[in-house]
């Protein structure tokens, strides 16, 4: 009995606390969209604008803006300034990894 006990313990100590679960748990519901995980496939390829990202899509560029605050909250994606317009890319490598992982998981 004293084993499982130092068994669980341990395992409760090597877990994330409760704001490190719920973040992951909103990185995951934010990546369960198809459409955000469009929108993170294109910035892979390139930087994109708002109206570019809604032309390669076929959406509105509201639609697309509302998809990119969701994913920007979330620091998936940045938006930096050029000019009159945003030039969207992927926040840092892990969100490459994240995608690379997902699409060699369910392409196995």
């Amino acid at each position: 009995m004293e084993e499982q006990y130092d068994k669980i313990a341990a395992i409760k100590a090597k877990m994330p606390d409760e704001d490190t679960t719920y973040s992951l748990a909103e990185l995951f519901k934010a990546l369960g969209d198809p459409t955000r995980a469009k929108i993170l496939s294109c910035l892979q390829i390139s930087d994109l604008c708002v109206s570019e990202i809604a032309d390669i899509l076929d959406m509105t560029i509201s639609a697309v803006s509302h998809q990119l605050r969701v994913l920007r909250n979330i620091k998936l994606v940045k938006g930096i300034k050029d000019g009159k317009e945003v030039k969207y890319s992927l926040d840092d490598n892990h969100v490459t990894l994240i995608m690379q992982c997902g699409l060699s998981h369910i392409n196995e």
